[in-house]
């Protein structure tokens, strides 16, 4: 488990560039934090560590949104409007198990609302208070290891 101090919205960004450069395909990320707590900031970060050039929005009325230029594939989930039935439907395993897309890098959302989870995965608790400023819990499940993350 890591607990990193995110100064400013750059701080967020770059923790979502080490991850997109350094993580491998197949890499699930499960976002939690309230609303404005950066959760979209870090998948841009991300999409600019993978290199990818495509302006990243929040795909909350689309579901998914697929970024395939870059280093790997990056899934886009966001689930903020979905309860845990309709989650469950979509079969959102074959984006971590790379069934009918290539692997890559799967950050979702609101992910509390996956009534299923992969494996191995890392999940990233966003928070903000104006006492004690906005902090980035990374929390590795199963296999997942921070030891390859190299943070900027």
């Amino acid at each position: 488990m890591a607990k990193i101090l995110l100064t400013n919205v750059w701080a967020t960004h770059s923790l979502g560039a080490s991850l997109g450069k350094s993580l491998p395909a197949g890499s699930v990320i499960l976002l939690e934090g309230d609303l404005g707590t950066g959760k979209t900031t870090l998948v841009q970060g991300i999409g600019k560590g993978l290199g990818i050039t495509a302006p990243i929005v929040s795909p909350t009325f689309t579901l998914i949104n697929e970024y395939p230029e870059g280093r790997l594939p990056l899934y886009h989930l966001d689930l903020y409007r979905l309860q845990a039935e309709e989650v469950e439907t979509l079969n959102l395993d074959s984006y971590w198990e790379g069934v009918d897309v290539p692997l890559g890098i799967v950050a979702i959302e609101w992910s509390d609302r996956l009534p299923y989870l992969p494996v191995s995965y890392l999940r990233i608790y966003l928070t903000y208070s104006t006492a004690q400023g906005r902090y980035a819990q990374l929390v590795p499940f199963g296999k997942f290891d921070l030891g390859m993350i190299e943070f900027q």
